[in-house]
């Protein structure tokens, strides 16, 4: 079986000599398909006739305005997505070698070349750079995958609690898009025994929003062991997100917590953020008189008013970013809300983070969401 073109390709001959040239095309023309081929006589005229549309670029090393490698390099620039057939006059296998090694596809001395060899040539070349290019973007996926996930890592730290009378379960799923966002939490307990938590959402999606709310949760975990609790950690907040932001329009929102040691008392602050729902003996609602004030990044001179919340005996308190309400459930498909949200803790008798995502299922958004509740006494 002959190894003719059987498809119409575009191709580009970067050739000095009308002779060679000549027959290039000739023996092209032999193919079952004919293909287009534009001709230029050097670098600089192939620059403009370099078009997307060329599929193959086949190259003397010995042009009027390069030769040799310093030709082949300046095509490989000027075409890095086509598939490039360096032709020589040269019998020298070391100057094909050392054209494949800098990146061509193949080679071919033009004195041994025949209609079904040039065919064959301009195929193999072809693949071998789809495949390349194929194994280049496996490779760029491998390390955005590895990248996303040390971003989510740090999106997502382990709890700092040296307790064992809450019990703090938490979950972070991605949207319908799986990208990547600046969803983020934390929990650390103080030497005076209070547990601080924190859930906040950058807006947008992205490694930089990510890698933003990788740098606010770490402030605000480095801000709480310093024992910075009040306005000062969010004015400090505000003051990293306002200078690590690539756009003015970035904002945070994001709800803080601090639960007494003897854990009948949180102090809470609401910042642009969806209300916390409180399952409080036995009673499901929303903590009142959210939100405490407006996201960070928005008011260079914002005020948030603190959110005092008796908790009693026996308590269940879950932090969640807005993914959560924002999901499409029903046959309606229409958005969950804060009532939604209630309606679903009031009919499942308590918080269950499992059974909450199942029931809302695909979500629109990223959700993260931290559960605190108080072991019951034995």
């Amino acid at each position: 079986m002959t190894a003719h073109l059987s498809e119409t390709l575009t191709l580009l001959l970067i050739e000095d000599d009308d002779g060679d040239a000549f027959l290039v095309e000739e023996l092209l023309k032999q193919a079952l398909a004919p293909p287009k081929v534009f001709w230029a006589r050097s670098l600089q005229e192939a620059k403009a006739k370099l078009t997307s549309q060329i599929q193959c670029v086949l190259v003397d090393l010995s042009l009027p305005d390069a030769s040799g490698l310093e030709a082949l390099e300046a095509v490989l620039a000027l075409a890095p997505h086509t598939a490039v057939l360096v032709l020589t006059g040269l019998r020298d296998a070391h100057v094909g070698v050392a054209a494949v090694q800098a990146g061509a596809q193949d080679y071919l001395v033009k004195g041994d070349i025949d209609e079904r060899l040039l065919a064959r040539a301009i195929r193999y070349s072809m693949e071998r750079k789809r495949a390349d290019l194929a194994q280049l973007s496996l490779v760029q996926a491998e390390l955005t995958a590895r990248e996303n996930a040390r971003l989510q890592g740090a999106l997502l730290p382990g709890a700092l609690l040296r307790t064992e009378a809450i019990e703090h379960i938490t979950r972070y799923l991605p949207g319908s898009g799986g990208t990547l966002a600046g969803d983020f939490f934390d929990t650390v307990q103080t030497p005076d025994g209070s547990v601080h938590i924190v859930v906040g959402d950058v807006c947008g999606h992205g490694p930089d929003e990510a890698a933003l709310g990788v740098a606010l949760r770490i402030a605000w975990r480095t801000l709480v062991l310093a024992g910075q609790t009040d306005d000062t950690l969010l004015r400090t907040l505000d003051a990293v997100l306002r200078a690590e932001r690539n756009s003015p329009e970035i904002f945070t929102t994001l709800c803080m917590a601090t639960i007494s040691p003897d854990l009948r008392h949180a102090r809470m602050r609401v910042v642009g953020h969806p209300p916390p729902v409180l399952v409080r003996d036995g009673a499901v609602q929303v903590v009142d008189g959210t939100p405490s004030g407006p996201p960070l990044g928005i008011f260079p001179d914002a005020e948030w008013s603190v959110i005092d919340v008796p908790l009693g005996d026996e308590w269940s308190m879950m932090l969640y970013t807005d993914g959560l309400i924002e999901a499409a459930v029903g046959e309606s498909q229409e958005l969950l809300g804060v009532e939604g949200l209630l309606g679903l803790v009031r009919e499942h008798g308590a918080i269950d983070l499992d059974r909450l995502i199942t029931h809302v299922g695909t979500l629109s958004d990223d959700l993260a969401v931290v559960l605190v509740r108080r072991r019951r006494r034995r």
